[in-house]
This record gives structure tokens, C-alpha cells and sequence, in this order.
């Protein structure tokens, strides 16, 4: 019975380097990213994507650590998201705090967890956040579809909001909230994608 569970425990931890080992990269462990994201009054109009309106609530800067990924393709939000970021930064881009805190994505919903708070539960929920985004054009799309847990992305486009015969989806405007409704929407004008240096 020992030597089973330990074959699984093995097996797991086999399973989970190989598949996350491609799929994340090394970050030095003096880095941080100290900008916090920039949120400011849009004049950009109403538009039409997609089939969806989409009208920006505000404009959106932001650079942030990717803590997990999560691809989507059968949702309706599919239509417009075809992936959704969690990101970090201030301490939640620090080695040392992340080393602590477990973290993953599944639904829509960006869960985290720790046995050992290295940093004030209230810095976790307003230094990390779970995102929603929409490419504005292949060439984006592309980009994200190659991204990696530990790489550095910066974003640029509008918070916004998307409706379609009834159906809405409109973005949180803030980095305090929690909870349902606590997620960007973001319509992605510009991306960059680099490693930690």
C-alpha cells in the first residue's frame, strides 16, 4: 500500500513537471514589477466585433506577471476570449511570495490558495486578478496563444463591456473588488510578451 501511494505521488509530480515544464519559464528572483495597473476616462466609441457591441468603459494600461493561463474555445465568451490570464504584480510578481501561494484557473474564475499567508490576504486580492481578454486582431491572438506561466505581458486597450441579443459581459473598473463580476473584460489593442529580467 506504502509503495502505491508513493508510485502515485510520483507519478503526479512526473506528470505535473512534464506538463508544465515547457509551459512556464525561469524568473530571477530579484525581480518585481512595481507599476500597478493605469486605468483612465475613454473617448473611444461604441463599436461593433465580432457580432458583439463592445463599448469601452475606460482606457487600460497595465504590465503584469502571468501566474497561470487558461485557454477557452466552448463558452460563449469563446466568441470573444479565447483565453484568460491571471496576472500579478507588485508583490504578487515576487518569486518568494508566489512560491507560497497556489494558484489556478478553471470556469472563467481564477482561485488561489496557501497554507502560509506571505503577505496580507487584502495585498493577494488587490495585487493579482483574473482576466478576461479579447484580441483585436490575429496578431495578437497569436501572441497568446504561445504565452507562458512566468512571462512578463504588457497590455494595452479598454476596459469594456459586450453585449449580443440579451447577452452581457462587462468588465469590473476596479483592482479592489472580489468575487463575481471582480474580472477585467479587456480589449486588447497592443500586447508585448518578454521574460523576467
Amino acid at each position: 500500500m506504502k509503495f502505491l501511494v508513493l508510485l502515485i505521488t510520483g507519478s503526479l509530480a512526473a506528470y505535473y513537471l512534464i506538463s508544465s515544464g515547457s509551459n512556464a519559464v525561469d524568473v530571477p528572483q530579484s525581480f518585481q514589477i512595481k507599476d500597478t495597473p493605469a486605468q483612465e476616462q475613454t473617448r473611444q466609441k461604441p463599436f461593433e466585433f465580432k457580432g458583439y457591441q463592445i463599448t469601452p468603459l475606460a482606457d487600460f494600461n497595465m504590465k503584469g506577471r502571468i501566474l497561470s493561463y487558461k485557454k477557452y474555445s466552448s463558452d460563449k465568451e469563446a466568441d470573444l476570449s479565447p483565453i484568460d490570464l491571471a496576472l500579478g504584480w507588485g508583490p504578487m510578481s515576487k518569486n518568494d511570495v508566489l512560491s507560497k501561494i497556489n494558484i489556478s484557473q478553471r470556469n472563467r474564475w481564477y482561485y488561489w490558495r496557501t497554507d502560509n499567508f506571505p503577505i496580507p490576504r487584502r495585498d493577494i486580492e488587490t495585487n493579482s486578478a483574473n482576466m478576461h481578454i479579447i484580441p483585436s486582431n490575429t496578431s495578437i491572438e497569436g501572441k497568446l496563444k504561445g504565452v507562458k506561466q512566468g512571462q512578463i505581458v504588457h497590455i494595452t486597450g479598454h476596459l469594456v463591456e459586450c453585449n449580443q441579443d440579451g447577452w452581457q459581459w462587462k468588465s469590473s473598473l476596479s483592482r479592489e473588488d472580489t468575487g463575481g463580476g471582480a474580472c477585467e473584460v479587456i480589449y486588447v489593442t497592443n500586447l508585448q510578451v518578454t521574460n523576467a529580467k
